[in-house]
């Protein structure tokens, strides 16, 4: 299922010129140096990457209590629907609820601040740069998110969203060392084929729910969910041990 991590990030790194772009263009890298605007950018993709995996890690641990209560093909199941619905819902009905409102009021500080650095000329304002800009609110990362708690586990929840970061970062590298290569309509062009890809990856975390015995995309039944079919210790087993252990 990580490969649906890097489809995502790939995909939707065409969404990311759009709204990370900005931030990208106006780094405080050396750019007189290609190789060290290289270097420095990696640095800021670093900061990001961290973020992600951070959230991813306790996203992922949320999932995990889910996979403890044998919910986890379930979690696959909904979390897949849950992402396509987020495609098929006209954006002005989801809209007038203004889910994100309070989201956005919290992160005005974070913007001050993250303006504050922009404005700094080091490795570490670099760093800082992408660790907060990986709070930044963005639907991209939120469908992101969601395929970490259908992962069930922490630190697979934090290694999806590692690889959906790696996926976006070579298309805002691109945007660091040349700037706005690419031209408006392209990249509204490019945009629209997002929400396709957004409903590919929730298609697999159904099929991964279905658990179709098909390798690497549904998994059997068995590696889905925790076996409670243990075989009892037998207490004749604990008085062997015991004796093998006085002797």
């Amino acid at each position: 299922m990580l490969l649906s991590a890097l489809i995502l990030g790939l995909g939707g790194s065409f969404h990311c010129i759009g709204m990370c772009g900005p931030i990208a263009f106006v780094l405080p890298v050396d750019r007189s140096s290609k190789w060290k605007a290289a270097l420095q950018s990696l640095i800021y993709h670093l900061g990001r990457l961290l973020t992600y995996s951070l959230i991813g890690l306790l996203f992922g641990l949320l999932g995990k209590g889910l996979y403890l209560a044998g919910f986890q093909q379930r979690v696959s199941i909904l979390m897949g629907v849950i992402m396509i619905l987020a495609v098929v819902f006209p954006t002005n009905y989801l809209a007038k609820f203004n889910f994100s409102k309070p989201l956005y009021k919290l992160t005005g500080k974070l913007k001050s601040t993250l303006g504050s650095y922009l404005q700094k000329k080091s490795n570490s304002a670099l760093f800082v740069i992408g660790f907060l800009n990986g709070f930044l609110p963005c639907g991209l990362v939120y469908m992101a998110l969601i395929g970490s708690v259908a992962m069930g586990d922490a630190l697979q929840g934090a290694l999806y969203m590692f690889v959906f970061g790696l996926g976006t970062s070579p298309m805002l590298t691109g945007a660091i060392l040349a700037g706005n290569f690419l031209s408006l309509s392209v990249r509204n062009k490019i945009n629209k084929i997002i929400p396709y890809l957004v409903v590919l990856v929730g298609a697999l975390f159904i099929l991964r729910g279905l658990a179709l015995g098909i390798p690497f995309i549904s998994p059997p039944n068995t590696k889905l969910q925790i076996n409670n079919n243990t075989k009892p210790c037998d207490p004749k087993d604990k008085v062997q041990s015991i004796t093998y252990f006085i002797k």
